[in-house]
């Protein structure tokens, strides 16, 4: 039997992490986030695609290619989160559970963070836990997608 896929997504800059301001977005890096994101899958018997982009186009495409293909998607949208109308509305079309995720708490930082489109297409939103919160995204995808086999 093949293991359910989680598509994770990651949006602008996130290839940066670990040198990008790491006093708000530490020193993990992309790749230690997609062993995190392997790991955790692997533990709760998912397997995962894993991107990354700067570009909102293809942030897009990537959304609808989860349409009968994904049984989750986690994503981290970064700059896209207060911009992208885009972005919130391929998520709305896909019908799997979507976990928004970010590094940082975007409600203690600058106003303009504070709205985000994407919580819009939400299932749930985890924030301010650092690259941890990928992982426990992860583990609540798990049981989201064990609800939808029952």
């Amino acid at each position: 039997m093949t293991p359910p896929l989680i598509v994770v997504l990651n949006g602008p800059n996130l290839n940066m992490l670990g040198v990008r301001e790491p006093e708000k977005y530490g020193t993990a890096t992309l790749d230690d986030v997609e062993a995190l994101c392997a790991e955790t899958a692997d533990a709760f018997g998912l397997a995962i695609d894993f991107r990354q982009t700067n570009s909102e186009g293809e942030l897009v495409t990537w959304v609808q290619e989860c349409r009968g293909r994904a049984a989750g998607i986690i994503i981290n949208p970064a700059g896209y989160t207060t911009t992208s109308i885009a972005v919130m509305d391929a998520l709305l079309t896909v019908d799997v559970p979507v976990i928004e995720v970010h590094i940082t708490n975007i409600h203690r930082r600058e106003e303009f963070r504070h709205h985000s489109f994407i919580s819009k297409a939400a299932t749930g939103v985890i924030c301010g836990l650092g690259v941890a919160g990928y992982a426990l995204a992860m583990r609540a995808m798990a049981d989201l997608v064990e609800q939808d086999e029952e």
